[in-house]
């Protein structure tokens, strides 16, 4: 089970930095785009100090000294303590180790989608699949660019991200084929469905509707979903 405080991997990133060694936060920032961190871990300023601020009261981070360069505003220094080290070494272990459910925007979209047309859904659908098809396009061109200029170990949360891409180039392509092609399951009644709306049909209606023009099985999961439930809201 997650602990308390393991919600944001900025804070865990503050962690790791500070086993190399000693830092302020305007250092912590630097390093991390330096390295390319923000491609995968949400980074702005604010937010680091907000996080640096939290770590030290859980006593996770200590701060050691403050310096000042010439006429910039003086910096505190902080250092990762016992406490921080254990913790950084249990969460980067749990997130590796264990796989958790996590929530993209673009699947909550897809959850959503029988709310479009089916037309508009493959509008949309194909305009996502150029901009996959370009980020892939520019990636690769990233990666032609770096390619043996630095440790493939730095570079594995970059490929990780490309697979996820290409996963995801793969499966709209396929369901844009499939709608095009009209080989999805069902289309025929989300068109009809939404034919019905745009003539009027009253909300309560429309499942009896729909039943009376397809058959049993084709409306079951329809008719089932107008069922109210049972189950308290979570």
């Amino acid at each position: 089970m997650a602990r308390k405080g393991r919600s944001n991997p900025l804070a865990l990133a503050v962690l790791v930095l500070l086993t190399e060694r000693r830092m302020h936060p305007y250092e912590m920032s630097t390093t991390l785009r330096e390295r390319r961190k923000e491609d995968s871990i949400k980074l702005n300023y604010g937010s680091l100090y907000a996080v640096v601020e939290s770590l030290q009261k859980r006593g996770l981070i200590e701060a050691t000294e403050t310096v000042r360069d010439g006429r910039r505003p003086a910096r505190t220094v902080y250092a990762i303590t016992e406490a921080g080290a254990e913790e950084m070494h249990d969460w980067l272990t749990d997130l590796i180790a264990r796989p958790v459910k996590e929530y993209p925007q673009f699947e909550a979209a897809l959850s959503l989608l029988p709310v479009l047309p089916p037309d508009r859904a493959v509008d949309l659908l194909e305009t996502r699949l150029g901009a996959l098809r370009e980020t892939d396009r520019v990636t690769e061109a990233g990666f032609r660019d770096v390619g043996g200029k630095l440790p493939r170990l730095f570079l594995i949360e970059a490929e990780f991200a490309h697979a996820l891409l290409r996963a995801e180039i793969e499966f709209v392509d396929k369901l844009v084929g499939e709608l095009r092609r009209g080989e999805l399951a069902d289309l025929r009644l989300w068109r009809r469905i939404h034919e019905l709306h745009r003539a009027g049909t009253l909300p309560e209606d429309l499942t009896a509707f729909v039943t009376e023009e397809f058959d049993a099985e084709e409306v079951r999961w329809l008719t089932e979903l107008a069922k109210p439930s049972d189950e308290p809201p979570q």
